[in-house]
């Protein structure tokens, strides 16, 4: 055999030890954490929790980019198109993941051809809150009180299309009552909730927990099948006779499509070990997420569920973007 010859044999092996060598010793320069809405929310704050203790471990910088806009959709779009070396990921959630598969007409990205999914980080039941004024202490005495007054019970939301919104959609489709929708941009939703503008609302139990405690609003249920360890006190809508309504929102690391599979088993291994650090774990729980960690097979299948599950929402919905 040639030398030539051998040469040319042994290239596909130096390729290969090359890239092992380079995936194990993943992060090789500072990666950078793409969340796309503006900071502060809850999204942002799982990402800045997680990102550094992943920056102490890896001793590489991890830096939090916001990139908001289009539900999510912006950023999300930009992780989909970046390198897929592991050093640009995407914490995500339900919004931009799942649900504006169906919602948008027309999708920069697929969830399930341009992401490779990496874990989910927690779930954020939604809750249902009512004023201190509004004459129900559960949801039995809620939906008695909707049925009286069909068409007059207004709620709020973070915008059309989302969790919040969806789940008073999901309530009227579930309890045959008829609520009156009003849309807003953002959390200003809770103001107009508190000061008794509107009747009731799905929020985040980040968004309300404080709310919660001194007593402004006060909590029906959870939208999640098992009780919130944030607030174990209140009890499911299942428990409360709807063994179908499932509405929580969720949160998830991602890596473009093509990422090595040894680079996405590390990062799921490494942001799972990040998420049962004894103060991750009590400081997700005080703000009301509820730490999942599972591997990226799992968090694949749930994300395919989820797309399934909320096209049908939106459809009941009509919902269409803002």
């Amino acid at each position: 055999m040639t030398i030539a010859r051998r040469a040319t044999l042994a290239l596909p092996f130096l390729a290969l030890s090359g890239a092992a060598r380079a995936q194990g010793t993943f992060p090789s320069r500072p990666v950078r954490i793409v969340v796309a809405f503006t900071p502060g929310g809850t999204t942002d704050i799982i990402a800045r929790l997680i990102g550094a203790t992943l920056s102490e471990k890896w001793g590489q910088p991890v830096a939090i980019d916001n990139r908001p806009g289009a539900g999510g959709n912006i950023g999300s779009e930009h992780v989909a198109r970046s390198p897929a070396d592991g050093h640009t990921l995407l914490i995500g959630s339900v919004g931009p993941l799942a649900v504006n598969q169906s919602l948008f007409r027309t999708m920069p990205y697929d969830t399930l051809r341009d992401f490779a999914p990496v874990t989910q980080l927690a779930g954020v039941p939604n809750i249902l809150v009512v004023g201190p004024d509004f004459p129900a202490r559960n949801v039995a005495e809620f939906i008695a009180e909707a049925k009286r007054r069909p068409g007059a019970l207004s709620y709020g939301s973070t915008g059309v299309g989302t969790s919040s919104h969806l789940s008073g959609v999901m309530l009227d489709m579930m309890a045959g009552t008829d609520t009156l929708h009003v849309p807003y941009r953002g959390a200003v939703a809770l103001n107009d909730l508190i000061s008794g503008r509107l009747n009731f609302m799905f929020a985040t139990i980040p968004s309300v927990i404080e709310q919660i405690r001194s007593g402004r609003l006060r909590a029906l249920a959870v939208t999640s099948t098992q009780r919130s360890r944030s607030s174990p006190d209140v009890p499911t809508m299942v428990e409360s006779g709807f063994p179908d309504f499932s509405a929580s929102s969720w949160f998830g690391m991602v890596a473009p499509a093509a990422t090595p599979r040894e680079i996405v088993l590390k990062l799921a291994e490494d942001t799972n070990a990040a998420l049962r650090v004894p103060e991750n774990e009590r400081k997700l729980i005080e703000q009301g997420a509820d730490p999942v960690g599972e591997g990226p097979d799992a968090f694949a299948a749930f994300i395919a569920l989820e797309i399934r599950r909320w096209a049908a929402i939106v459809r009941a919905s009509g919902a269409t973007p803002q």
